[in-house]
């Protein structure tokens, strides 16, 4: 190739760079156009990056921190000051929210403090606010001290909750709470308890006092079986075994045996079993204790369980003393309506019982043969009909030929 031709070469080629270079200035103008394979765009690989939603999200919720993301991928800047605006922002109207709801909070315990409440129970389902606020009334109107007289006015809130009934008449659930603006109407109110409102003799004490409720942690009253010394204990896990079950309540007592309900399958347990201990105590000692109310990382349901062995069994009275209990009837062979006809030496009923016995079997041998239409039944009545022969019968027909 001679030197004019390389030359010419070389020119050609920088106008095609040119127009290429046009062409994908132009396609990167536009927005709207779709990009081609042929065209290039250039990348900084060693730029800053703006902070991604994801990034983002991670640094809120404390996964990685700036340092970190910015040691990675080189953050932009300017995105990071932007992020941490907004986050300051945010942290700012929190707090201003938590103020506000905390001067809410104080006011309304304030107010919580200032009022005085009692508890009423023992209510008729068909007692109204307005059944309650009229005997209230009636019964303290009398008083001679004039703090201790409760107006209509006095009483701040009567909360009566309802019982929805399916679309059916609502009543309510027979207990109401009742606040006072003052401590002297409300000791004047206690004292109405025993008092009797729509048939029903009202219960009611300070709202606060909660003397006489069940406590839930106690499960020793809160079982359903008497004392024991059987344990029965639910919500177990599936892996759980006999050992596991030893192990964990080895210190409560002796343990005499340990039944686990299985699968026949696997033999897993099935979530329950019973653990007899030697003495009562032990299955009480295993319900006041609170650290063996989990198993696994599991809380289990324990109570007492019932113990067979106390069961009362009624023994069937001798065949002596059950003589003695028929008044001597059997031994004196005296026939009654329910006693069974005497028979002769063949074993036919005699008398009237024969009568009887005959008339009663021909009662049933004809309503077994009616059906109920009245109409005897197609089986009686094909009873005797003639069988046909299940045999082979040999042809009686007469053989004609054709010549």
């Amino acid at each position: 190739m001679t030197a004019e031709e390389q030359k010419t070469v070389v020119e050609e080629t920088k106008v095609e760079d040119a127009a290429l270079q046009e062409k994908i200035a132009k396609a990167l103008a536009d927005p709207t156009k779709k990009r081609k394979a042929e065209d290039e765009i250039e990348i900084d690989i060693h730029g800053s990056v703006p902070l991604s939603k994801k990034q983002k999200r991670m640094l809120r919720r404390g996964k990685v921190t700036l340092e970190e993301l910015n040691a990675k991928y080189n953050l932009d800047a300017s995105s990071v000051s932007e992020f941490q605006k907004e986050q300051a922002e945010g942290k700012k109207g929190k707090e201003e929210g938590a103020d506000a709801e905390g001067d809410a909070d104080a006011d309304e315990k304030k107010v919580k403090k200032e009022q005085f409440g009692v508890w009423i129970g023992n209510l008729s389902f068909d007692t109204t606010k307005e059944d309650l606020i009229r005997f209230i009334h009636a019964k303290t109107k009398d008083n001679e001290n004039e703090e201790e007289r409760v107006e209509e006015s006095d009483i701040v809130r009567v909360k009566l909750p309802l019982a929805s009934n399916e679309g059916k008449q609502v009543k309510n659930k027979g207990f109401c709470y009742m606040d006072f603006d003052s401590e002297a109407k409300m000791l004047a109110v206690v004292k109405l308890s025993e008092n009797q409102l729509n048939g029903r003799n009202l219960l009611i004490k300070n709202s606060k006092s909660f003397e006489g409720r069940p406590d839930k942690n106690d499960l020793v009253a809160s079982s359903k079986n008497p004392p024991s010394r059987i344990l029965f204990v639910g919500n177990l896990s599936f892996d759980t075994t006999d050992e596991v079950l030893r192990k964990h309540f080895q210190h409560c007592g002796e343990i005499t045996k340990i039944r686990m309900a299985t699968f026949q399958d696997s033999g897993k347990c099935k979530g329950f079993a019973f653990v007899d201990f030697k003495e009562e105590a032990g299955a009480t000692n295993a319900l006041k204790d609170k650290s063996v109310r989990k198993l696994a990382l599991r809380p289990i349901r324990m109570e007492y369980g019932e113990d067979r062995s106390k069961r009362q069994v009624r023994k069937r009275p001798e065949q002596g003393q059950q003589q003695s209990r028929d008044g001597g009837r059997k031994q004196f062979d005296i026939p009654n309506e329910h006693s069974a006809p005497r028979r002769d030496r063949e074993g036919k009923p005699q008398g009237k019982s024969q009568d009887r016995a005959q008339g009663k079997r021909t009662n049933n041998y004809n309503k077994a043969k009616m059906g109920n239409n009245n109409r005897l039944k197609s089986s009686i009545a094909l009873a005797s009909a003639q069988r046909g022969s299940a045999a082979i019968v040999p042809s009686e027909g007469k053989k004609v030929k054709f010549d």
